[in-house]
């Protein structure tokens, strides 16, 4: 990550061991990777939860990130994140990933709950999360984005 925030495309590759493409340093994606060194700096032991590339098997094409905001709090909820490279969408990436990160926290004793918010214009992320049990129990003002519409589905 703090390639990635240096614009060291080939040193960040060569840490993850996969090539990572420029979307890895646009301000959205850079905005994660310092808030997650931020919580790596405060919490170590959160490292497992917190954002990590994504490839696609078995090529091995890199088509995002995602992870959790961190390890599941006192009452046992998680929050999910994930962003798909753009070349890379409408393709079930993003389906396949928030497959993987519910079956992820499910797998955990700790987590009862899962959680995505979501912006309510953002209809693709509110169509990839339908099917999979999440209901909206509220909305939340987030300084990064906005407005979001708060999901949630027992783990």
């Amino acid at each position: 990550m703090i390639a990635l925030l240096k614009d060291d495309l080939a040193q960040a590759s060569a840490e993850a061991g996969v090539a990572l493409t420029e979307y890895f340093v646009t301000d959205r994606a850079k905005w994660v990777w310092r808030y997650r060194v931020n919580q790596l700096n405060s919490d170590p032991g959160c490292a497992g939860w917190l954002t990590q590339v994504v490839a696609a098997e078995p090529e091995g094409a890199v088509v995002g990130y995602a992870g959790f905001h961190g390890p599941p709090d006192d009452a046992g909820m998680v929050e999910l994140g994930y962003s798909v490279v753009p070349v890379h969408r409408r393709q079930g990436y993003a389906r396949a990933i928030l497959t993987a990160l519910v079956r992820r926290a499910a797998a955990e004793s700790r987590v009862r709950t899962v959680r995505a918010t979501i912006s309510p214009d953002n209809t693709a992320s509110l169509a990839t999360i339908s099917g999979f049990g999440f209901v909206e129990v509220g909305e939340q003002w987030d300084e990064e984005d906005g407005l979001e519409l708060i999901f949630e589905v027992p783990a």
